[in-house]
């Protein structure tokens, strides 16, 4: 799903950021995102802020993807990472990176936007190698009809789930759940690929 301007203006924000920084990488951090020189791949990367966050990790690879062709411009226009690419991609169709490829994928909250969440899961435990980790932050589906409530964001109805549903969807592909934190309409996740 394209992002509506408003939601466009609201993701490349100081406050987006902010919230990124201070909130998100930290939990992800407590969840175990700790390793140095792991192969990344970060799903939904925006603008690039969350490849400035992640390269303190100093990754032996990073990449970005993310739908919008305006949003990879403007990471590679920021972001200057000698180790970093930044490619538009359709995320339900990772096909491009092998099986078993990368180390950690990295969500920060972008799967509410998309119908096809659930080939975006599959193709992340497709592309890591085994005992790799996905790290991913989601909102359920009160949060976002509440915020689009009040913000008009117009999220699509097949991409938002349920804690149950998200869960059992982790499970169902062959995700082990090792931690998750959160509260009642935000959860982080660190799951691992058996």
């Amino acid at each position: 799903m394209r992002l509506t301007e408003q939601e466009f203006r609201a993701m490349n924000s100081p406050l987006r950021w902010f919230i990124q920084r201070n909130l998100e990488l930290p939990v992800f951090r407590l969840l175990g995102l700790k390793d140095e020189n792991q192969d990344i791949l970060e799903i939904g990367c925006g603008s690039g802020y969350g490849a400035v966050l992640l390269a303190s990790l100093k990754p032996k690879s990073y990449v970005g993807v993310d739908l919008m062709p305006e949003m990879i411009e403007l990471a590679r226009q920021r972001v200057k990472l000698a180790n970093a690419e930044f490619l538009a991609v359709d995320a339900a169709d990772l096909s491009r990176f092998p099986d078993g490829s990368k180390d950690v994928v990295v969500i920060f909250g972008i799967l509410h936007h998309i119908p096809k969440w659930r080939e975006i899961i599959k193709e992340s435990h497709r592309v890591l190698r085994s005992g790799g980790k996905l790290f991913v932050e989601e909102p359920n589906r009160t949060a976002v009809k509440f915020w689009d409530l009040i913000f008009h964001w117009n999220h699509p109805e097949e991409g938002l789930f349920t804690w149950r549903e998200f869960e059992n969807h982790l499970l169902s592909t062959g995700f082990t759940i090792r931690r998750r934190m959160g509260i009642w309409l935000l959860r982080s996740y660190c799951v691992e690929k058996k």
